[in-house]
């Protein structure tokens, strides 16, 4: 069988699935637990100076009525006692020597970083996740997202985690910026072993629209919260494959961000990351669902001939380009396979209403027309369709060679008529 085990910036793991600092990871009982279960390491929830949380907490964001996409969050750090945390990380450490605790730490002052990492490794700790990366509710003390917004700032307390650490340090980095590079870069000049991303996103999931308060509702008020879940996974991946591609960079990445199951696993992996972490579908599922993710990451390596995560870590960053390096005379044309249609006319609706006019309904058949001359290849209708594989892109050999944009105005390179622009 493939060998799953990890090494993120020196953090050794029997699997790449670990806990996210969030509530699935907020106590030692709860950890065990998931250690029993399967998962290979734990991101403790983040340990600071105790604080009062508020009621309620979080709020989800339902499609059409299905499972929630996502949460906000509006939770802040451990409420419970700092002693107690530790107390706990040392018990779950002696009955799970192999499974690595990482202790995510907030706090403000140099002195502060100093005393909590001692205590965080005294207590047993394999690693520290340093949360740069809180949305709300700490912002205004100079921690979270106010640190992860700032590069110097981020660098600085980075340097101070490293100087008094004696584990591997990871820089958990906030989404809410423009540009994930220079945040990422900052943390390696702070000399971090490793980063993890991405934390929450600042987010209003919704208003209560016969009280008219913003959710979740705090009495008669609320705040913006931290997305997160499945609707945030392409942004995740994206901010992933920037630094996993960036060649200043070079530091191991532990994925998070809506991942749900193995696939999501899998796409994290293939762009950069060398474990992921997992907090909104343990909150919705929990922690059996590691069992369907080792699984199917272990059937996947073994189909695709992988022996070692190692092996998959940034497989498809090569693939991943900037957009004027693409083949503008790649074309392709949807195809409707008419013994699968079951002729819904969503694709008619979409293309008509939403995309290029190039699908069209026959009164003789329930399946539609594709006017291959007008279809510009733009996948609204195969994203449409109810019927797995009834809508397939197939190329086209349209006889011109391949040409990006940069070839084109550079070297007046030239490309296939347009399509779809009557």
């Amino acid at each position: 069988m493939p060998d799953l085990s990890t090494n993120t910036g020196g953090i050794q793991s029997p699997n790449p699935f670990w806990l996210a600092s969030a509530p699935p990871a907020n106590s030692g009982r709860q950890i065990q637990r998931a250690f029993e279960a399967g998962w290979g390491g734990a991101v403790w929830k983040t340990l600071g100076v105790p604080i009062q949380n508020v009621s309620s907490r979080f709020a989800g964001h339902t499609i059409r009525g299905v499972q929630a996409a996502g949460f906000t969050n509006i939770e802040l750090i451990t409420d419970r006692p700092l002693e107690t945390n530790l107390r706990e990380i040392t018990e779950t450490k002696k009955l799970f020597p192999k499974n690595p605790i990482i202790v995510s730490l907030m706090v403000e002052t140099e002195v502060e970083w100093r005393e909590i990492i001692k205590k965080s490794i005294d207590a047993g700790a394999d690693g520290l996740e340093l949360n740069f990366g809180c949305p709300h509710g700490m912002c205004e003390r100079g921690m979270g997202s106010a640190v992860g917004q700032e590069p110097a700032v981020n660098e600085r307390i980075t340097g101070w985690a490293v100087k008094y650490s004696t584990v591997p340090v990871l820089v958990k980095l906030t989404p809410n910026v423009g540009n994930i590079v220079p945040h990422g870069l900052a943390a390696r000049r702070g000399g971090a072993h490793g980063v993890s991303l991405i934390n929450t996103i600042k987010s209003i999931i919704g208003v209560d629209i016969d009280r008219f308060i913003p959710l979740p509702r705090v009495g008669n008020l609320s705040t913006n919260g931290g997305y997160c879940g499945a609707a945030v996974k392409p942004i995740a991946l994206h901010m992933v494959a920037a630094l996993a591609r960036e060649k200043q960079f070079g530091l191991p990445i532990s994925g998070i961000g809506g991942i749900s199951n193995w696939r999501d696993a899998v796409e994290f992996i293939l762009l950069g990351s060398s474990t992921v972490q997992v907090a909104t579908e343990v909150m919705l599922r929990g922690y059996n669902i590691v069992e369907d993710m080792t699984d199917g990451l272990q059937e996947y390596m073994r189909t695709h001939g992988f022996d070692r995560i190692d092996q998959m870590v940034g497989k498809a960053i090569p693939a991943y380009s900037e957009w004027g390096h693409l083949d503008m005379n790649y074309e392709t044309v949807a195809k409707i396979d008419a013994d699968k249609c079951i002729g819904c006319q969503l694709c008619v609706a979409a293309c008509h209403d939403g995309a290029h006019q190039c699908i069209h309904p026959q009164q003789d058949t329930r399946v539609p027309h594709v006017d291959e001359a007008e279809c510009v290849g733009c996948n609204l209708c195969q994203i449409v369709c109810p019927v797995p594989d009834c809508i397939t892109m197939t190329p086209v050999d349209n006889g011109h060679s391949p040409a990006s944009w940069n070839e084109f105005a550079n070297e007046g390179t030239p490309l296939r008529p347009k399509k779809g622009a009557h």
